[in-house]
């Protein structure tokens, strides 16, 4: 057997820079910073010069250093003819490392992903004292106003004289907003955020930029100044606000996205700290704006005017996490429902000061949140709040990808709640009163319980989690199975034995309360099989060492006490196997397998943990997955629309994933049905067998009842 030798690094070597000690960048130090940090690399010098006493054996040279690595015995990796260790078993800790980045902090106490700004600023060139791009005139940069996701706005007041407006290209003090060329926002020229400008800037409640342009490192794009955000408004406010304070927000808020939504965008970041005010003491000190566009994304396809494809990436976040849509932290494609339903969180939040998912920390910290938001109903997220607000949060939750909103209807909820006189309100309601008009003598007759055709409007979200079987049917030609369930460790050998004599092999195994359950059928195409209990969750040697036997995983099962089965069959089409064991679902590892030529062809869990196999030659030519802390119907519903077919299916106490895939060869009969059940489906699955229907794939862990 081949063996691959790790050969020896060597230290890298520090070289010592040649510039003045007392030339920082293109500062000068001190001289008492330079006496302070002499003094701590002498106190640095005698702690290593104790260590070495200490040590003592270490070799003094490189070439000692070599010679005696040399002579270590080099560690050795087997590599097999199919593939190596190395591939078919990942480690977590890079998993982990790559799981933390992107991942920033916000003022509000939420975290931001996917943004570039911030965390190198301390390595980026010096802002400029003055800017002139694009034609403006020349502005003296002045105090800093705030440090958003993809850039920092400073305050720019205008050298040569002008006129003395508060707003427009001319005016006095403007708002200067800088990001730097290496920011992930400008890797291909300038600032995504410029082309939503272009099409959104001075649209209602969006700011307009005057000039834009590229002033040494950085991309400078000029706006109006505007006042206080939303969130300062509250936090000088003794963190509170009225209810027709929030009231007036809502409804001058989901004009603002009426009219962004039209154009083609939904903003991907509403948060209090986005909505802005005017300048105070101005006439627009009561208007309201939305700002930072570098999360926009478009819901509807600029060529053909139809909305975008839905999909998911789970390990694509996108937005503040305290409150982004669930969809978001999920890593669905951004569409309208998102924008609303952070709009919700951002009015609960105003009124309540306090969201029940505050507070989490940690890595997970998103996945905690998420959890949480899934499984509050409306009823309490709203609890002392007025009833519109809880009737909004109801209606966006429940909102599907594509689902145009009816904003006049929203608005409507929340104008009982609103004075009556325009000129005395704390938000200028312009923009909502125009919807708010449309509504006219159709106000009596809304409904929040039913579709825009009078149908019941299905609640997804009913925050009532649900521990239920997940158990998938296709059709097949007619053909023998056989089926059982709450079998005991002991008794195992018995049912398979039997199973096996009447020519009958493992199709798919799942787990419940520590006992399994089997699905025998004579339609698998193996030639042979074998399996193993084992105390560990898809033990690597049994697995590695029947590999080299020709036998591949062709279905696995895991229990709540760490426990596995899995089975091996010969005669299948897999090619090479890999598989890899998680405390969360490893979709970037998925992700980048499916890229290698693998695809998924079994999972399972184990307590919290998930055990994901994937094998080459697998049969099909796409791959999905769709994850979810309830039960992704809408999702399944639209792949299974789009041709995909579900091919592994996986659940613990929090989470239930899919793998939906397109066979190279497509069947006959397309047809598949999904059940989820409270006891194991055997009444079911008699049924399903009239109509040559058969158990494909099961699972037991985390629905929606």
């Amino acid at each position: 057997m081949p063996v691959l030798r790790k050969r020896a690094g060597r230290a890298p070597v520090n070289k010592q820079s040649k510039r003045s000690g007392h030339l920082v960048g293109n500062y000068i130090r001190t001289r008492a910073a330079v006496a302070r940090e002499a003094a701590e690399a002498k106190a640095l010098a005698d702690n290593k010069i104790q260590e070495r006493v200490k040590i003592g054996d270490r070799p003094r040279t490189r070439l000692a250093a070599k010679e005696e690595e040399q002579k270590k015995p080099s560690p050795v990796i087997l590599i097999s003819e199919r593939e190596s260790q190395s591939d078919r078993i990942e480690g977590e800790a890079e998993e982990r490392l790559r799981e933390k980045q992107g991942m920033l902090g916000d003022d509000s106490g939420g975290l931001s992903a996917n943004k570039a700004a911030g965390q190198d600023d301390d390595n980026k060139a010096p802002f400029p004292e003055r800017v002139q791009v694009g034609g403006s005139p020349v502005y003296k940069v002045e105090r800093k106003l705030g440090k958003g996701g993809f850039g920092q706005v400073f305050v720019g007041r205008r050298v040569t004289s002008g006129s003395e407006r508060t707003t427009g290209p001319g005016a006095m003090e403007v708002a200067l907003k800088f990001e730097h060329r290496n920011s992930k926002g400008c890797n291909y020229g300038p600032p995504y955020e410029w082309q939503v400008y272009n099409t959104l800037g001075g649209s209602h409640g969006v700011p307009r930029v005057h000039y834009k342009g590229k002033q040494g490192d950085y991309y400078v794009m000029v706006m109006d100044m505007l006042g206080p955000s939303l969130w300062d408004v509250w936090n000088s406010s003794g963190q509170s606000m009225s209810a027709e304070m929030v009231a007036c927000i809502a409804v001058e808020s989901l004009s603002i996205l009426e009219k962004m939504h039209a154009r083609g965008y939904v903003h991907g970041d509403v948060k209090p700290e986005n909505f802005l005010l005017g300048q105070p003491s101005t006439p627009q000190e009561k208007k309201l704006f939305l700002v930072d566009l570098g999360l926009a994304t478009k819901w509807r396809d600029s060529g053909n005017g139809q909305h975008v494809e839905y999909d998911q990436r789970p390990d694509m976040f996108r937005g503040t996490v305290r409150y982004a849509s669930v969809h978001a932290h999920l890593g669905r494609t951004a569409s309208r429902r998102d924008d609303l339903e952070s709009l919700a969180y951002t009015l609960v939040f105003l009124i309540k000061s306090r969201l029940p998912w505050q507070g989490y920390q940690g890595d997970n910290k998103s996945f905690l949140v998420c959890k949480k938001k899934m499984g509050t109903s409306p009823d309490v997220l709203c609890c002392f709040c007025p009833a519109p607000l809880k009737q909004f949060v109801e209606i966006v939750v429940n909102m599907k990808f594509d689902e145009e909103p009816n904003y006049s209807k929203l608005i409507s909820l929340f104008e009982g709640l609103i004075g009556p006189n325009p000129a005395i309100r704390p938000i200028n309601t312009d923009g909502a009163q125009k919807i708010i008009y449309q509504v006219g003598q159709k106000r009596g007759r809304l409904n929040i319980d039913e579709e825009d055709d009078g149908q019941p409007k299905k609640k997804v979200r009913q925050g009532v989690p649900a521990t239920q079987w997940v158990s998938v049917y296709n059709a097949r030609l007619p053909m023998k199975q056989r089926y059982h369930y709450n079998v005991a460790d002991a008794r195992l050998a018995q049912h398979v034995e039997r199973g096996n004599a009447d020519g009958l092999l493992i199709s798919s195994v799942a787990s419940c309360s520590n006992l399994w359950a089997l699905i025998m059928d004579a339609g698998t195409g193996f030639t042979n099989q074998i399996y193993e209990l084992s105390p560990f969750f898809l033990h690597k040697e049994w697995i590695m060492e029947q590999w080299e036997k020709n036998y591949y995983i062709s279905s696995v099962a895991g229990s709540a006490n760490g426990s596995s089965l899995v089975v091996m069959s010969k005669g299948t089409q897999y090619t090479q196997q890999s598989y890899k064991v998680s405390d969360s679902f490893p979709f970037k590892w998925i992700n980048k397998k499916w890229r290698e030529g693998f695809h998924v062809t079994s999972m399972a869990t184990a307590g919290p943990r998930w055990g994901v196999v994937m094998s080459r030659n697998a049969g099909f030519s796409d791959q999905v997955a769709e994850l979810d802390f309830l039960y992704p119907s809408e999702g399944i519903h639209r792949r299974w629309d789009s041709g995909y077919r579900i091919t592994s299916t996986a659940a613990n106490v929090d989470q239930t994933a899919l793998i939906l895939s397109v066979p190279k060869r497509r069947p006959g009969d397309e047809t598949q049905e999904t059940l989820r059940t409270s006891q194991f489906p055997s009444t079911h699955v008699k049924d399903k067998w009239s109509k040559n229907l058969y158990l494909a794939c099961l699972c037991y862990g985390r629905t929606v009842s």
